[in-house]
């Protein structure tokens, strides 16, 4: 990719434009190649959130917005990189080169492989501008690759989740490459395999259909579920896999949540008999991950309904690994009472979990406009009654020696459930 010094020098005047706007202006300027220049000031206001120590070195050019668009943030790209380390290193799904561009820097030697010239032309350009010397660029297809090689420390694979329409698919065997049909290979050439996979996946559905899975990250942020990691050993590993949650704001504050679908399964449930004080909605992670019952053992917290996934306490508890309420009031549906609860309310913020409307149906029904400051819960109570709770957000800060705690608390659990 060349682009000439009058293109450089209007990217860089035009870097916070409108790129829609300056699409039309081409005949304005005939030296400079604007499909090229939009591009990359596309690249680089995508950049500028989604991966901001890349947005400072000026030098780096950017995909085109699908790959953009695909592409992890610096945020989950860093966690996975935490999670491996070792000599050797690669990366058979290459892409815009986020992940192996921050995994590789855990090893001594990396290798990405990738099908697409431009993108691989992308990755020679930019790993040198990155302090990436060490990474070989392959431009092929990765399964060939991986039947080529001997044996690495690790692999990485991010499979394509698009059918060939353009639509989203969510079950492994419509990911190309199929993880389910390479996994013997995969685990065979390498130590450790990471595989990220689509957020609507069924877990479950997952490690049933995978035999190797040694444990499982879920990764969501600004409470919106981001990854799917599973990773792969063909050494002998527990029959119970653990699960884990992280939980990661805008902000850098993180929490992280462990439990096995074994603990999940046998800890016991307490329900309110009520709502109490404070009203809690787990994290996108923990709801994805399916950690309710454990949750209860954890936390001080009671569950308002086997299947409504909301807790409740007469106490604070600041490190709920989710959304915190101080509750207003609660009103069934009768007509005086329901209008009294929606005395001087617009508009809310509304959840419905385990209730027989949607969120659209309520609101009509309740003739609230979306927003503001309070929140409304629908839900449904341990003796089957229909309810709204009306709460106010409770912000709370985190201590990394309060997440330590949680986790040895999680771990005790499931030790003790094991033993039992």
């Amino acid at each position: 990719m060349n682009l000439s010094a009058e293109t450089l020098h209007f990217i860089e005047e035009h870097r916070h434009d409108d790129v829609r706007t300056l699409a039309l202006q081409g005949k304005k300027y005939p030296g400079v190649d604007m499909a090229l220049a939009v591009t990359q000031i596309s690249g680089r206001q995508i950049a500028e959130q989604k991966i901001p120590s890349w947005y400072a070195l000026s030098g780096l050019l950017y995909p085109r917005h699908l790959s953009m668009e695909q592409c992890s943030s610096e945020l989950t790209a860093k966690y996975k990189a935490h999670l491996l380390e070792g000599e050797s290193f690669a990366d058979l799904t290459g892409g815009f080169g986020i992940d192996c561009a921050f995994i590789s820097r855990r090893f001594k030697y990396a290798d990405y492989v990738e099908r697409q010239d431009e993108l691989c032309a992308l990755a020679a350009h930019n790993f040198p501008l990155l302090g990436l010397e060490h990474v070989r660029i392959h431009n092929m297809d990765g399964v060939d690759y991986l039947h080529n090689i001997s044996h690495v420390d690790c692999l990485f694979l991010d499979p394509a989740r698009r059918d060939g329409h353009g639509g989203k698919t969510v079950a492994i065997s419509d990911c190309e490459p199929d993880i389910g049909v390479l996994e013997s290979l995969l685990v065979e050439k390498a130590d450790k395999v990471m595989v990220k996979l689509s957020p609507m996946l069924d877990l479950s559905l997952a490690l049933k259909e995978l035999k190797t899975v040694s444990e499982v990250h879920i990764v969501s942020v600004g409470n919106e579920c981001k990854e799917l990691l599973l990773v792969l050993q063909k050494s002998p590993i527990s029959s119970d896999v653990f699960i884990h949650c992280e939980l990661s704001t805008h902000i850098g504050e993180s929490q992280h949540y462990v439990f096995t679908q074994k603990q999940e399964r046998l800890s016991p449930c307490p329900l309110a008999g009520q709502v109490e004080t404070y009203l809690y909605e787990p994290n996108a992670s923990i709801l994805k991950a399916g950690a309710f019952r454990s949750l209860t053992q954890a936390y001080p917290v009671r569950k308002l309904h086997v299947n409504s996934h909301l807790y409740t306490s007469s106490s604070f508890v600041a490190d709920f690994p989710g959304r915190k309420f101080k509750v207003e009031s609660v009103t069934g549906f009768g007509k005086k009472e329901l209008k009294s609860f929606l005395q001087d309310m617009g508009k809310a913020n509304l959840t419905v979990r385990n209730f027989p409307s949607s969120v659209a149906e309520l609101r009509k029904r309740l003739k609230l406009k979306e927003g503001g400051e309070d929140y409304i819960f629908a839900t449904t109570l341990s003796d089957e009654q229909k309810v709204l709770i009306r709460g106010r957000k409770v912000n709370s800060s985190h201590s990394l020696g309060t997440f330590i705690k949680y986790y040895k608390i999680s771990q005790l659990i499931h030790t003790q459930i094991i033993a039992n």
